[in-house]
């Protein structure tokens, strides 16, 4: 993918700074596999360029811990100076990021904290989660040398701050001053012209990264709300194609939510060659059921479909509940079209059998022998009590009325029920 830098400014200041590079990289919106990959980019393009320094520029309400500590290793790789600017939020999982950056500066309005693991209902999430996200805070604050008290009680409403007002059941979030009086912030500045200022970087070359077009998209692809969306949207499309004439707008939008669930994780360096191809091997079964009878590649077929699903998530159970998600979604849609539409449309009039061979098509099981009732004949056989008797001259299939019936006795029909001819001795 290539690399954009945008925006090259000049800042005269002080000589001391004169040729130095400085890389601008924003962290905004949630923090997810998206800009995981965007801060992989930029900072590898940053070490590449030789930069001098690199200034975060925050502004988040958190996100995916997992995302959070794969770009905690990222910034730990750096041998680059680092610093976060906060400009509004830093909360949560951007909390935990901003802690393991050289220096933190603030805007005078911005806070950070707030770190609480949750769920994606909003409830807290189990206490083994939450143990090992407060040790991880707990390490992010020691990595730069910072006070481990503050970081845990952002994470642990256990823990009480008293000479910040924090009580038990409450997160501490950090205003700019009071972070810098606990050493977690070094200064507070309006802007980044200030910011330069209190690092000595005055006069430095800044290069502005922005996220490219595929990278806005991954990211927004690859939301946590927007996964099982786009799996339900393919499920519902191809469910109610099954049931149109010909392909149309239905698959078609099974097809690109398909394609943009798997294009969003391939940009975000989710998904390697192996979930497509094993995607495209399980399409390639599922058609092929169609035409060979038996049920297995079907079956073998939606099962690697499956797999290339949970190959291509960032998260095992994350993508377990949009799987899930999808398949009620599926299955909600065919009860309602096979109750509302039946078997008698689309792809299904060729795979399945609708003819019926009923009576008011001139078609019937056997035929009626009325007109047999009240002959007379001879048996052929012992009727014990079923056996043959020749009557008008035909052999035919009776049924004595209980009796046993001797061969080459007279008897006579006195009803006939469907194929059966029940007859008596005369």
């Amino acid at each position: 993918m290539a690399f954009i830098s945008l925006d090259t400014q000049q800042i005269k200041a002080n000589e001391n700074s004169e040729g130095k590079l400085v890389y601008v990289i924003p962290v905004k919106k949630e923090v997810e596999r998206g800009l995981e990959a965007f801060l992989k980019r930029t900072t590898k393009e940053a070490t590449e360029e030789g930069a001098n320094h690199i200034i975060f520029e925050i502004d988040t309400p958190g996100g995916r811990v997992d995302a959070a500590e794969d770009i905690a290793n990222i910034l730990q790789s750096l041998d680059i100076p680092s610093t976060s600017f906060i400009i509004n939020r830093a909360l949560s999982a951007g909390s935990y990021i901003a802690l393991f950056t050289d220096n933190i500066y603030m805007k005078p309005q911005a806070k950070m904290g707030a770190s609480g693991v949750i769920n994606s209902d909003g409830t807290a999430a189990e206490k083994k989660a939450q143990s090992a996200w407060i040790a991880a805070m707990k390490s992010a604050a020691e990595y730069k040398g910072r006070d481990p008290l503050y970081a845990m009680a952002m994470a642990d409403e256990s823990i009480e701050v008293p000479e910040l007002g924090v009580k038990k059941g409450e997160y501490l979030t950090l205003a700019p001053q009071d972070a810098v009086n606990v050493g977690y912030a070094e200064g507070v500045v309006n802007n980044r012209v200030e910011l330069l200022h209190e690092i000595g970087l005055d006069n430095a070359t800044i290069v502005e990264t922005e996220p490219t077009l595929a990278e806005e998209a991954a990211r927004f692809l690859t939301n946590p709300i927007v996964i099982p969306i786009l799996l339900s949207i393919a499920s519902l499309g191809l469910i109610v194609e099954l049931y149109s004439p010909g392909f149309g707008v239905p698959g078609s939008m099974g097809i690109i939510a398909l394609i943009l669930f798997f294009y969003g994780h391939i940009v975000a360096g989710l998904a390697g060659m192996e979930a497509i191809l094993l995607l495209v091997i399980g399409i390639a079964l599922i058609i092929a059921e169609l035409f060979v009878s038996g049920g297995i590649l079907g079956l073998i077929g939606l099962g690697a479909v499956i797999a290339s699903l949970f190959l291509t998530g960032a998260s095992v159970t994350h993508m377990a509940m949009s799987i899930l998600i999808a398949l009620i979604v599926a299955i909600a849609a065919a009860v309602i079209l096979f109750k509302s539409i039946g078997m008698e449309r689309g792809i299904f009039r060729r795979i399945i059998l609708t003819d019926r061979t009923t009576t008011e098509l001139g078609y019937v099981s056997a035929e009626n022998r009325l007109d047999l009732i009240g002959l007379t004949g001879k048996t052929l056989t012992p009727l014990r009590p079923s056996g043959s008797a020749e009557i008008n001259g035909e052999r035919v299939d009776v049924v004595s009325v209980g009796t046993f019936i001797k061969r080459n006795k007279d008897i006579k029909v006195i009803k006939v029920e469907g194929v059966r001819v029940v007859v008596k001795e005369l």
